[in-house]
């Protein structure tokens, strides 16, 4: 080129903006308006919230229940009677227990038996029907270890106790009648039977929570009970559980093994798991329909920008600024919008997490993708959002930028 001639239009190269340069002309759109900046981040951080504390908690709580099982252990068999193809209600054998225990694998076998007619009161005055909901049974002195219960307060029935009127209640149970103390006098089918002890909750047998649980041979002596169990609990060895399983009706009703019902508590906590995971489905829906009005919030502040700043964008264009690097200053505006958003969602929903497993006493567990996709989808999300703004801010040319009012 000649000395003094014009530049030709070919020569002519716009400026070259690196990733830098946008996020430092983002930032200082943002610096600009805090208190806009401010609302619209915590409409995205409350949707992020929302979904990182709906999975951390649903996963604390699995924590907490694989952390009971390995604790109870998964081994545990429950035998119940059934009924016949045409309706008719059974009994187990009186014969049951020790059939059962004759089976090689099995380590542990205890039973409950239902005592139909008898009910406990806190005294004699308590109107009749007024029980609480609490079911009398007679249970054997193995029943505690087969089951893994604990007691609260007191001790368990011993071979000398469960031939006297001695009785101990379930968590639930003494609850509802209101007695704790070892030694108080229980109004039970009719006799004065005395409190020995309290057990705490049973995870893998909710049923004896709201029981008052007397001996074996208390409950016939005392209660006309006719011997017959309603449940046997069995332990079995790890690795057999199955082979224990297939046999277990036959053993412990020849005459009607098709009429007896074997199951596995744990099986149940796996229930109410799946039961759990529905519910953190449509928990997450809610989180994500949050995520998406705090995206809008997010769209609607750069649309507003866009307008507010026109003779800006006007100013910026006149000087050299691409359609291109017009749209990438708003993009880039947005995205640090989402991030912050993001990034307050994915601490306040660990915190809640964290507050609400150790309020319940589980372990805090946050799994690391659901924070890792909490802020990647903010960051989607403000992407989208900034998009349509930045295009019509790129389409301003410098005439009508400036023009605006």
């Amino acid at each position: 080129m000649r000395p003094g001639a014009a530049p030709s239009r070919g020569t002519l190269r716009p400026a070259r903006l690196r990733a830098a340069d946008f996020l430092r002309l983002g930032g200082t759109g943002l610096r600009t308006r805090p208190l806009r900046v401010f609302l619209s981040a915590l409409g995205i951080a409350i949707g992020v919230a929302a979904m990182v504390a709906v999975v951390g908690i649903s996963s604390s709580s699995r924590a907490e229940v694989d952390r009971r099982l390995d604790a109870l252990g998964t081994n545990m068999l429950r035998v119940a009677p059934g009924r016949t193809p045409d309706g008719t209600a059974t009994r187990l054998p009186q014969e049951a227990v020790p059939m059962i225990r004759r089976i090689g694998p099995v380590a542990q076998v205890a039973a409950t038996g239902e005592v139909r007619d008898a009910a406990v009161y806190r005294n004699e005055h308590i109107p009749v029907g007024r029980t609480g909901s609490v079911e009398v049974a007679a249970a054997g002195v193995g029943l505690l270890p087969a089951i893994g219960g604990e007691v609260r307060i007191g001790r368990w029935l011993t071979e000398a106790t469960q031939e006297y009127p001695a009785v101990v209640l379930g968590a639930q149970a003494a609850r509802r009648l209101d007695v704790y103390t070892p030694g108080t006098r229980l109004w039970l089918g009719g006799k004065w039977f005395s409190l020995v002890g309290v057990l705490e909750p049973v995870p893998l047998a909710p049923e004896i929570d709201g029981s008052a649980l007397v001996g074996w041979r208390a409950a016939r002596t005392y209660l006309g009970f006719d011997g017959h169990p309603s449940t046997v609990y069995v332990r079995a060895r790890d690795d057999r559980v199955g082979q224990v399983r297939a046999v277990l009706a036959a053993t412990a009703n020849p005459e009607k093994p098709n009429a007896v019902l074997v199951s596995r508590p744990s099986d149940a906590l796996a229930a109410r798991e799946a039961t759990e995971s529905t519910l953190t489905g449509l928990l997450l829906g809610l989180g994500s329909v949050a995520l998406l009005v705090g995206g809008v919030g997010v769209g609607n502040t750069m649309v507003i920008s866009v307008l507010e700043r026109r003779p800006e964008i006007g100013l910026r264009r006149a000087l050299g600024a691409t359609s291109g690097q017009i749209r990438g200053q708003f993009v880039s505006e947005s995205l640090l919008l989402s991030a912050l958003g993001g990034l307050g969602g994915t601490v306040l929903g660990t915190a809640i997490t964290a507050v609400f497993a150790s309020v319940r006493g589980w372990p805090t567990q946050v799994p690391v993708w659901a924070t890792a996709a909490g802020v990647a989808v903010t960051l989607l999300i403000g992407a989208l959002a900034g998009l349509y703004p930045a295009v019509r801010a790129g389409r301003l040319t410098p005439t009508e930028a400036l023009a605006a009012p």
